[in-house]
C-alpha cells in the first residue's frame, strides 16, 4: 500500500460496479460511509484509506479475472496487501476482513499515540546494501536504535529509526547516490513493536474465524508457502514485528514455476521494482486501466 489518497482512488470507488458493491458492504459492516470519510479525512494511511485500499484491490482482482481472464494459481500480499489477500483466498469473509482492517488501523493509532512516538519508517532506493551497512554501523557506534523494516530489492530498503536521525540518514543516502522516497507515520515492521503484535492479537485478530486458504499463500516475511488458517493468522501478526522481504517472495514464486504476475490494486512499488520485472511478465490491474473503455476479453 503506497500512500493512498481519495483524489487517486475515489473515482474508481464511485464508478466501478465491483468497487461500489464492496463499498456498500463495507458501509453496512462499519456503520459509516467509507467514501465520505476517506474523502474528508487527512492521512495517507488512515482507517478509511486502508479500507478504501482493500476495496480497490479486491475490485481490481475481480476486474482482472473478468476482463483479462487472469486465473491465479498462488497469491501473495505484501504488507497492507495481506488484508485483501485474506478475502481473495477465502481465509476471511469480506465483512470480517473489512472490520479487521478498520480495527487494526485504530489499534495502531492507539498504540503509537503513546508508544514509540518518535519513530518513523523511511524508504529509499538506489542505495547499495554494502553502503547502507556502513551507514547503519555508524548508528550502532553512536548507540542509536534502528531496524530494517523492508527489503524491497537489492538497492531498495525501508529503515525505521528515531525521527531526530532522519535528516542525517537522508544526507547519508544522498552521499551514496541514493534517493529518499517517503517517510511513514506510523512506522511498520519492527521487532520493537511486539507489544503492538500482542495488542492486535488480543483485541482484533485472535477472535476472527480464519479458514484454510483456497490458494497457496506466499508469506511476505520469508517466502514460505502457507496452506492453513493458522499459518495465515500468524503471518498477519508477524507483519507487526518482522521485516518484509520481497526478494524472498519473488524467489518462491519462481521456484513454484510462476511466469506471469498480476498486481491487483493501486501500485507504485511491487509491480515495478527490478526483482519483479526482471523475473516475471507483469500485468497491471490498477484503477486507471480498469476505467478505460476496453473490449471484453482483450489482452492486457
Amino acid at each position: 500500500m503506497s500512500p493512498s489518497r481519495f483524489v487517486d482512488l475515489g473515482r474508481f470507488m464511485l464508478v466501478s460496479p465491483a468497487a461500489r458493491r464492496l463499498v456498500a458492504e463495507a458501509d453496512d459492516r462499519l456503520g459509516y460511509s467509507v467514501v465520505d470519510r476517506f474523502r474528508d479525512t487527512e492521512g495517507d494511511y488512515s482507517e478509511y484509506a486502508q479500507v478504501g485500499f482493500m476495496v480497490c484491490c479486491l475490485a481490481l482482482a475481480e476486474w482482472a479475472r473478468d476482463e483479462l481472464g487472469f486465473e491465479p494459481d498462488v497469491c501473495a500480499g505484501a504488507s497492507f496487501g495481506e488484508k485483501p489477500l485474506t478475502v481473495f483466498t477465502g481465509v476471511l469473509p469480506y465483512p470480517d476482513a473489512v472490520e479487521m482492517t478498520a480495527r487494526l488501523a485504530r489499534c495502531m493509532d492507539e498504540f503509537f499515540a503513546t508508544e514509540h512516538r518518535d519513530v518513523v519508517t523511511h524508504s529509499f532506493i538506489r542505495t547499495p546494501e554494502a553502503g547502507l551497512g556502513e551507514v547503519l554501523a555508524e548508528l550502532d557506534g553512536r548507540g542509536e536504535w534502528y531496524d530494517i523494516s523492508c527489503y524491497l530489492d537489492h538497492d531498495f530498503f525501508m529503515v525505521s529509526l528515531r525521527e531526530k536521525n532522519l535528516e542525517w540518514l537522508e544526507r547519508e543516502i544522498r552521499g551514496l547516490g541514493g534517493l529518499s522516497l517517503y517517510t511513514m507515520r506510523p512506522p511498520m515492521h519492527s521487532g520493537a513493536f511486539d507489544a503492538l503484535r500482542r495488542k492486535a492479537e488480543r483485541e482484533v485478530i485472535g477472535e476472527l474465524p480464519f479458514a484454510d486458504p483456497k490458494l497457496p499463500v506466499v508469506a511476505d516475511q520469508d517466502g514460505a508457502v502457507l496452506h492453513t488458517a493458522e499459518a495465515v493468522r500468524t503471518m498477519l501478526l508477524e507483519s507487526f514485528v518482522r521485516p518484509l522481504r520481497w526478494p524472498d517472495v519473488v524467489a518462491t514464486l519462481k521456484r513454484l514455476g510462476v511466469g506471469t504476475v498480476c498486481v491487483a490494486g493501486p501500485d507504485s512499488l511491487f509491480g515495478r521494482v527490478g526483482c519483479t520485472t526482471a523475473n516475471f511478465e507483469v500485468i497491471a490491474a490498477n484503477p486507471r486501466l480498469a476505467l478505460q473503455p476496453r473490449r471484453r476479453g482483450a489482452a492486457g
